[in-house]
């Protein structure tokens, strides 16, 4: 693997570029240029830089405004800030309009560490996949950020773009196709199938190689997109491994998790574990100790497959 990098820097990286390919792209944050990385494109692209200030329903009001203008916008601010504060203008003025807006949010899950509660945002994917039309990403690398980004930027609607604060393993690199919409294969395995996405890719991948100790063959699938699901490398895998762990740094209500357990149930049922935050808030701590304590480690993954293998 490469050295470890924040989907955060990806992201920042990756507007640079493609604001030299779309003219019409335009990016947005609200006083965060600097923890969001949009800083990077701002110095390129003054003219198609708008910082709105410390004012997150404005700054979704303006960019629903200016996509529904012809503009694209990426408008960025902490998950907690996009997903809580200005849900409301989020689900009716980029929603219902179906406007070309890219809510890219930073800093979530448990990994914002010392910000402590407040800032550690597990609802985020729950509330943006309810949104009628929205598409939901959660990459797990710099590399998968940057080429999902791409593809978010070149489609017509609204999405959701889930970016984190902390460095992260490296599992992608040029010649890895990666599709929106399409969960993507990062071993094979027999037995039992970890669906992960975020930061928990990591884990998952490490839990795997755990699990082989134990004569327990583990296939481990990016769900880098939650909306739309692939229900198809799911189904695949649960007919194939007749078992399922989920793993997120989300809520196990309403994320990743949910997601495939409402397929599940519907087309192909079979035992299922959710790892990830349970129905609790989180604290002040260094990330990996709050990972620790709260459960979403490859440890954690390990304990879900074996109550249910």
């Amino acid at each position: 693997m490469a050295d470890s990098k924040a989907t955060r820097e990806a992201y920042g990286k990756a507007l640079a570029e493609l604001g030299g390919e779309y003219p019409n792209l335009i990016v947005m944050d609200a006083d965060l240029s600097g923890s969001t990385k949009t800083g990077d494109f701002a110095k390129l692209y003054p003219e198609r830089f708008v910082n709105v200030g410390i004012a997150e329903q404005n700054l979704y009001g303006i960019a629903a405004g200016l996509a529904l203008s012809g503009k694209t916008v990426c408008a960025s601010t902490f998950a907690m800030f996009a997903a809580g504060r200005a849900f409301e203008i989020i689900r009716n003025s980029i929603g219902y309009t179906g406007a070309n807006v890219k809510v890219c949010a930073t800093h979530a899950g448990i990994t914002v560490g010392e910000d402590g509660a407040s800032h550690q945002t597990f609802e985020d994917l729950a509330l943006m996949r309810t949104i009628p039309g929205m598409t939901v990403v959660s990459p797990c690398d710099g590399p998968s950020t940057e080429k999902l980004l791409r593809q978010v930027v070149e489609m017509d609607g609204p999405a959701y773009v889930r970016l984190g604060r902390a460095a992260v393993p490296v599992f992608y690199d040029d010649s890895h196709e990666l599709v929106l919409g399409k969960g993507s294969l990062l071993r094979e395995g027999k037995d039992i199938t970890i669906l992960a996405n975020g930061i928990m890719i990591a884990e998952a991948m490490e839990a795997a190689l755990s699990l082989q100790e134990v004569s327990i063959d583990a296939r481990v699938i990016d769900i880098h997109t939650i909306k739309p699901l692939d229900e198809e490398i799911i189904l695949k895998a649960a007919e194939e491994t007749g078992r399922i762990v989920t793993a997120e740094e989300h809520s196990v209500i309403g994320g990743l998790g949910s997601a495939v357990a409402e397929l599940l149930s519907r087309k192909h049922p079979v035992p299922i574990a959710m790892v990830g935050q349970a129905d609790t808030f989180g604290e002040s701590g260094k990330p990996r100790d709050l990972q620790e304590k709260y459960g979403m480690t490859a440890e954690a993954i390990v304990s879900a497959a074996k109550s249910i293998y």
